[in-house]
This record gives C-alpha cells, sequence and structure tokens, in this order.
C-alpha cells in the first residue's frame, strides 16, 4: 500500500489551523487502498503550534508535528520533504486554505490515470468581507482554470501533489536563499519539469484560500504583483544554463519589464482620462508586474515575508543566486509600491504573517 503524506505549513496562524485540521481528518477518511498521514510543519521559531497539533492528534489520530525553526518558507518545505523520506506521494496545502469535498481523492485519481511528477490543483478566493471594486475591476484575485489532464509547466505549492519517486530522481529541493523573498516553488517545479516532464492539471481538486482584510487592499495587491513579477525574473536567470544564456534572458526579461512598465502606466493614464475603473486598476497591475521583472533583471530582490523579529531585513541573503550576481545584502525589507493605482489604497502595511503560497496563482500563461 503506498504511503500519501499531505503537508501543511503554518507560521502562527492557530486560527486556521483549527478550521483546517478537522478538514483534512475528514479528506483522510475519504481515501482508500492508500495510507494516508498528515503532518504540520511549524516555521514558528518559538513552535508555536505544538500544543494545539498535539490537542488534534489525540483527539483524531493525527497529524504529526515537525518544528522548523529556520526561517522562510523553503525551509518547511524542505522539511516536509525530509519528514516525506518514506513516502511515496507529498502533497502540499496552505494553512489558510480549506479543500472541497473529494479535494484528496481527486488529486490521487488523476495521479493514478496521468503519468507524471505531479498534480496541481486549482486555488478560489474568498473574502473575510467586502471587496474593493478597484481589485475587482484589476482581477488580481482571478485564477485560470484548465481541464484536468492539461499540462502545466509551473506551480505554487498550495495545492500541488508531488511524486516522491519523481522528485528523488531528480534530486531537487526547495532553494532555501529565496526563502523569504519568494520564488523557491516556481524554481522548484520548473527544475522538476525540466528533469521529469511536465505536471498535470486536476481542475476538480480545489481549494479555498482565505483571504483577511489586510491582503484585500490595493497596498498588497500591487506587491504581490511587484513581488510575483521579481521572483520570476529572478528564478528565470537563476535556471539560465550558460553565463551567454543568462545575459540574453537578461535583455529578453528587460524588455518585457520595460513594455509592461510602460504600457501599464499608459493604461493607467487613459483610465484617469476616460474614468473608466478596470483600465486603471489593470494598467496598475501591469506596471507592478513589470517594475518587479526589472528589478529582478538587475539583481533586486523583493523580500515579501519579513518577519516581526528581522528575519529578512538589510543582510538577509536573498540574492538572485546567479554567480556573480547581486546576493541583496543591501536590500531593503520591501520596495516602495508603484505610483499607479496607489491612491485611495489604504494601509495594508508590509506583510508581516508568511503565507505558505509563496506566489499563489503562478500559472505558466500568467508569466512573465
Amino acid at each position: 500500500m503506498s504511503r500519501v503524506l499531505v503537508a501543511v505549513l503554518t507560521y502562527r496562524r492557530p486560527g486556521d489551523l483549527a478550521d483546517l485540521l478537522p478538514l483534512l481528518a475528514a479528506q483522510r477518511r475519504g481515501v482508500a487502498g492508500r495510507q494516508v498521514e498528515l503532518l504540520v510543519v511549524d516555521n514558528d521559531p518559538e513552535g508555536g503550534a505544538a500544543g494545539q497539533v498535539a490537542a488534534a492528534a489525540t483527539a483524531s489520530g493525527g497529524p504529526a508535528y515537525a518544528h522548523e525553526p529556520r526561517p522562510g518558507i523553503a525551509a518547511a518545505r524542505n522539511r516536509a520533504l525530509d519528514e516525506a523520506a518514506e513516502h511515496d506521494v507529498l502533497v502540499f496545502l496552505d494553512d489558510d486554505e480549506r479543500p472541497s469535498p473529494g479535494w484528496l481523492a481527486d488529486l490521487l485519481r488523476t495521479y493514478e490515470e496521468h503519468p507524471c511528477p505531479g498534480v496541481v490543483g486549482p486555488v478560489v478566493s474568498t473574502f473575510a468581507g467586502p471587496v474593493d471594486p478597484w481589485i475587482q475591476a484589476g482581477g488580481f484575485f482571478a485564477r485560470r482554470r484548465m481541464a484536468t489532464g492539461t499540462p502545466v509547466t509551473v506551480a505554487a505549492t498550495n495545492n500541488l501533489l508531488l511524486d516522491l519517486a519523481a522528485v528523488r530522481r531528480a534530486g531537487v529541493r526547495f532553494d532555501e536563499r529565496l526563502g523569504l523573498a519568494g520564488g523557491s516553488d516556481t524554481l522548484f517545479t520548473r527544475r522538476l519539469v525540466a528533469a521529469a516532464g511536465p505536471l498535470v492539471w486536476c481542475d476538480e481538486a480545489v481549494v479555498t484560500d482565505v483571504v483577511p482584510a489586510d491582503r484585500a487592499t490595493r497596498r498588497w495587491v500591487l506587491r504581490r504583483q511587484l513581488r510575483s513579477g521579481n521572483s520570476w525574473s529572478r528564478t528565470a536567470l537563476m535556471l539560465a544554463p550558460t553565463p551567454a544564456a543568462r545575459v540574453l534572458l537578461r535583455g529578453r526579461l528587460g524588455l518585457m519589464g520595460g513594455v509592461r512598465v510602460a504600457g501599464g502606466a499608459v493604461r493607467w493614464l487613459w483610465g484617469g482620462l476616460t474614468r473608466r475603473q478596470t483600465h486603471r486598476a489593470r494598467g496598475a497591475k501591469a506596471f507592478a508586474r513589470g517594475a518587479g521583472l526589472l528589478m529582478g533583471v538587475f539583481g533586486a530582490a523583493y523580500v515579501e515575508y519579513a518577519r516581526p523579529d528581522g528575519s529578512g531585513r538589510p543582510g538577509a541573503d536573498q540574492g538572485t543566486g546567479e554567480p556573480g550576481g547581486d546576493r541583496g545584502a543591501d536590500r531593503p525589507r520591501g520596495a516602495q509600491v508603484p505610483r499607479p493605482g496607489d491612491e485611495g489604497a489604504g494601509s495594508g502595511g508590509p506583510p508581516d504573517r508568511e503565507r505558505a503560497d509563496d506566489g499563489a496563482a503562478r500559472l505558466p500563461q500568467e508569466h512573465p
């Protein structure tokens, strides 16, 4: 009987864990023919989730608990890989997500029907309160859906099944230099796909992302676009096979970033002239993503997952990983958000609660 490990990465979110763990216990009971186990990887240096997980284990016979005190989501993901050393399948899920009925069974069924190194499922968002119409007009939380069986070449770990035999053969792990800046899941899945072939989409395996009010602000969504573009260009450069290829790719990414910045600015201005909110929002979105691409081209890292304890402050190793590249030793905790669209954004503030999605909605057609 094959062994499946469902891993939840968490960082100081007891309320989310309390909601999620009973749902995962139910998912485990809905799978036949496989030994399904649950694991919580606690990335809080103080191990704050230990008592809560122990209580849940007493009540339901699971989950297991692993404390990973090293800061950064990449370290927590690698700890999950280590804890799965005796398993055949590893499934990643965020602590602020809620799986739909039959989610795990759907992932496993697609895995059985489509030989592949991994299966990716969709994420849909719900909100704690009313959503700013500007954010809705910009489509900041919209994610594409595809038919089950569609090949996927890059994915986030917020709803991801991995064939661990393929992962071990490929020798891939999450790059911990990207643990606080983000992008380690992009780099991991692209390396896995290069070594073992494409992942496969499962459209039935839906999880719901619960978006708190402080993440449904204009400032936060623009910062997420900035970081998404930044991590894409940085990881792409890390994958370039030769210095010459890196130079050519840097030029291509710089052109793409410049086009997005210019086009976004024009669309934002046009939206102001025509009083069309959609143009304003989508222009700001393109501007922010393009600015992130350009930052990565020039070796700058946007450290999204900075922590209250100072992890990710200037001096943290968040560089591109390129030979001779800027390792970001003197980069600020977070870059200034591009001005277009910032009007009336409210005060989202720097995101100091680490998400386990590190790049939500990163599907191949959404990049760069």
